[in-house]
């Protein structure tokens, strides 16, 4: 089923990290899908798993460079990084109207990302159920397709400037299973607005989208949350930048978490305030001892 189209090393002169990078390929259906990570350290074993996901347009070596910061620490961490690559630069998604290539082809997302948890597990005994998944805009939906239709394979996803579809324009059939998401979402984001509405990109028509607090409240709702969340402020590290991040979060014992981080005037980037990356991973360790 695997095919090693591609076993690169590659000295990443402009990149802090020092592992070596590896590339590797699975044949779903007719197409062969392409992924990259930082090479195990020698007898690693029940490693996590985080798949890092690009935006519309991009790949997975440029998401590695965002998320350079993590791949810093993680070995330390026990974390095998995985930068997957979409199809033609996009994934298939749960936008319907989506006019990508991989949404109008139909590719089997699903597979993919079940062989690629397989392939981990299977050469580098990967820790089985601790899965995760953080992405940015396209790759923020991906996450939340992965959370929505195979919710087993997975312990926490991480969805940044990014809103959930809205039902009219809803591809995808949700298991309406419980999980623990976060979200980092700006208030002045030009694209994926945070009161909703349409979305297009580089030529790509991607159709309407939920307002972030109806997105918030899907996840809430599913996991079982009533009330109002909690609260609070993160630390406002660069004043400079005209940005603050509020926190509301729903956090129980026995039930995943959901958290929202509110970027006040925040647009479709990330904040300065926080690291999104390492964020993302102190999130989903808060999730290992649930």
């Amino acid at each position: 089923m695997y095919k090693i189209a591609l076993v690169i090393c590659i000295v990443c002169l402009n990149l802090s990290a020092k592992a070596q990078l590896l590339s590797d390929s699975i044949k779903i259906g007719n197409n062969y899908r392409t992924f990259h990570f930082p090479k195990p350290a020698s007898g690693s074993v029940n490693s996590s798993i985080v798949f890092v996901l690009h935006g519309s347009g991009g790949n997975g070596l440029g998401a590695r460079k965002s998320a350079i910061s993590l791949e810093n620490v993680s070995e330390k961490e026990n974390i095998i990084l995985v930068y997957p690559d979409g199809y033609k630069r996009y994934w298939n998604e749960c936008r319907k109207a989506a006019t990508s290539l991989a949404n109008v082809e139909n590719i089997d997302e699903n597979t993919f990302f079940a062989e690629m948890i397989h392939y981990f597990q299977k050469r580098y005994k990967a820790r089985q159920g601790n899965v995760f998944v953080v992405g940015t805009s396209g790759g923020g939906h991906m996450a939340y397709k992965l959370a929505m239709t195979m919710p087993s394979k997975f312990k926490a996803i991480t969805a940044i400037i990014a809103n959930l579809p809205t039902e009219s324009n809803m591809d995808c059939t949700p298991l309406g299973k419980p999980l623990s998401v976060m979200i980092v979402n700006g208030t002045k984001d030009p694209l994926n607005k945070y009161e909703g509405g349409e979305m297009s990109t580089g030529g790509v028509y991607l159709g309407t989208v939920r307002s972030t607090d109806q997105t918030f409240a899907y996840w809430a709702n599913i996991d079982g949350y009533m009330g109002e969340p909690v609260k609070s402020f993160l630390p406002d590290v660069d004043p400079a930048d005209g940005k603050t991040i509020e926190k509301y979060a729903y956090e129980s014992k026995g039930k995943p978490d959901v958290v929202l981080l509110k970027v006040i005037n925040g647009k479709h980037d990330y904040p300065n305030d926080i690291d999104v990356h390492l964020e993302a991973w102190a999130f989903f360790k808060r999730q290992l001892s649930r």
